[in-house]
């Protein structure tokens, strides 16, 4: 019973790790060194470096 339930969790805590990065690989406007999104100007992403975003998504904030 004790071996089961180990395996069990060892298998249940590999899939935990194994899929944990992908919840996280996200793109998403002004992401990196960009510093996120600052506000939105003319339906365009402005980040909080001053750029403009070139992703093709429309922002209405």
């Amino acid at each position: 019973m004790r071996t089961k339930l180990a395996a069990f969790l060892t298998v249940l805590s590999l899939a935990a790790v194994a899929l944990a990065p992908a919840a996280h690989a996200r793109n998403t406007p002004c992401s990196g060194k960009k510093g996120g999104v600052s506000h939105c100007r003319s339906g365009k992403f402005v980040c909080n470096d001053g750029s403009t975003s070139a992703s093709k998504k429309t922002c209405s904030r």
